[in-house]
């Protein structure tokens, strides 16, 4: 069956009016039954949701909610959807809230504890490999105290370190407000703290999706001045206190309808949205694909992903991903364990520059330099982590080292860096170094070497001035003897101006 194709107009914003496609996404994912809340993977290339009350369902029960998965092909096509598996679906009520950006950690209704469901609250799943893990609760602070009403949402943002969650305060009622948390340095989440009265009103506010910007929040409200039951709202977050939002703004129609509309979802990319619609369905409620209009876009994000390899031998690693903002060095994100071929996938918002780092067991930690600080357009980006093992003779290239053209000053931008090469030094104490440092063809051949060499010192005393001891660390440099590409490209000269270190002995 071909899909149901409708074009409507926009309406609800201080914008021009805009012709808007609502695609109804056809057979293949969507059935005689119900199907409901869709969540978009960050790549926008799989889809979750909720299948009620299907006679395939793992339960095989009258009523029950399952989570189903489709697939897109190289086309652009939705494959027929599939059950996604009895390690998501356990109980006769499934719901899936999030898909983190690499697609290894799910956050799902309920609290577990070695896989068995004991009482409210939300859940994780995790792959570590190809094996994905039993769901472990999140001990968020107070939650079980907090939460008294009849049902509760969550949506985690692409850092994996901040949560939103809806739910009352207030006994066995429907009013939901929207609440923070966020990961601590324990594991453990903080106590949830209401978002601020600029999103939070005396009606009901709930199922909210926080795009990859980390800035645009879609919600659904049945506050005045909505179209039917429950309508979705879009609000941008204006500063670092979570506190402090522009007024929210219905999205119209035919967004909103006088159905009850909820669950709204939309890939890094932020060109499309998927939502439930009641509206021309092939059963009760079905999944639409709607093509978004700058008024309620997000902003645009890098999706940044590639493999993480062994410099040695060029084989996929299993490591841990993490991304600072510099020159501070405070974190800004995590990813997940990684799948045995190597792959990782993070979002970037813009107006940052970054340092990507990957750690895994017996290698040096690398990092490399992504800088965001100028808007740009969405873009997908992808980067290799190479990995160096701790072995006699191998040389490191230290990335995120920086000082400004022609000068041996390290700016602030390099310490996070050296501090985990120091960090590595002091977890193995029979590791010496030898920091070397290289220019490109650019100048006077001695003002080069001098140059190198002066690099090489500045790392060398800074590792020193932080504790480690002076014969641990030596230092020399190469001037532009030894480029590693062509000095005919920019490129590669930039490539050819680094400072690297080689493994004396372990």
């Amino acid at each position: 069956m071909k899909f149901i194709s409708v074009i409507l107009i926009l309406i609800g914003f201080n914008t021009k009016a805009q012709n808007l496609e609502i695609e109804n996404l056809g057979t293949k994912v969507n059935s005689t039954y119900s199907e409901l809340n869709p969540i978009i993977s960050a790549d926008g290339k799989t889809l979750y949701f909720i299948r009620a009350d299907f006679p395939e369902n793992a339960k095989n029960l009258p009523e029950s909610q399952d989570v189903w998965t489709s697939t897109m092909n190289e086309k652009g096509e939705w494959q027929t959807a599939i059950h996604a598996g009895n390690f998501l679906n356990r109980a006769q009520f499934n719901t899936l809230f999030n898909v983190s950006a690499d697609g290894n950690k799910m956050l799902i209704g309920g609290s577990y504890l070695d896989g068995v469901f004991w009482g409210v609250g939300f859940s994780f799943i995790e792959r570590n490999g190809n094996v994905w893990s039993e769901p472990h609760y999140l001990n968020i602070k107070n939650f079980e105290k907090m939460c008294k009403g009849e049902y509760s949402s969550a949506c985690l943002l692409s850092d994996n370190k901040t949560l939103i969650l809806s739910f009352s305060e207030k006994e066995e009622s429907k009013i939901n407000n929207l609440y923070i948390s966020f990961l601590q340095a324990n594991g453990k989440w903080s106590e949830p703290k209401l978002l601020g009265t600029s999103i939070n009103t005396e009606f009901d506010e709930t199922t909210p999706f926080m795009a990859a910007d980390g800035v645009t929040l879609y919600f659904a409200s049945d506050r005045p001045g909505g179209f039917g039951s429950k309508d979705i709202y879009v609000t941008k977050r204006l500063d670092d206190s979570w506190q402090n939002w522009s007024k929210p703004v219905n999205m119209g129609k035919p967004i909103n309808t006088s159905d009850a509309e909820g669950y709204y979802s939309i890939p890094a990319s932020g060109n499309f949205a998927y939502m439930v619609s009641h509206q021309n369905t092939l059963g009760k409620s079905d999944i639409v694909k709607i093509k978004t209009v700058d008024a309620t876009k997000p902003k645009p994000v890098v999706l940044l992903s590639g493999k993480v390899l062994n410099a040695k031998t060029q084989q996929p690693i299993e490591a841990e991903i993490s991304y600072e903002v510099l020159p501070s060095g405070k974190e800004a994100g995590t990813s997940n364990f990684l799948t045995k071929n190597g792959d990782y996938k993070i979002v970037l918002p813009y107006g940052n520059n970054y340092g990507i780092s990957a750690k895994a067991k017996g290698y040096i930690p690398v990092s490399i330099n992504v800088d965001l600080t100028k808007q740009g357009e969405y873009t997908e980006m992808r980067r290799a982590l190479i990995l160096v093992p701790i072995e006699t003779g191998q040389v490191v290239r230290l990335n995120n080292i920086f000082f400004d053209s022609g000068k041996s000053i390290l700016k602030t931008e390099s310490y996070p860096e050296l501090d985990r090469l120091i960090k590595v030094m002091k977890e193995n104490q029979g590791m010496n170094i030898q920091v070397v440092g290289h220019t490109d063809d650019v100048g006077d051949d001695d003002a080069n070497l001098k140059l190198s060499i002066d690099r090489a010192m500045a790392v060398e005393k800074y590792l020193v001035e932080k504790g480690l001891k002076n014969s641990r660390v030596i230092s020399t440099g190469f001037g532009e003897s030894k480029p590693i590409a062509p000095n005919e490209t920019e490129e590669g000269k930039q490539q050819n101006r680094r400072v690297e270190f080689k493994i004396l002995k372990n």
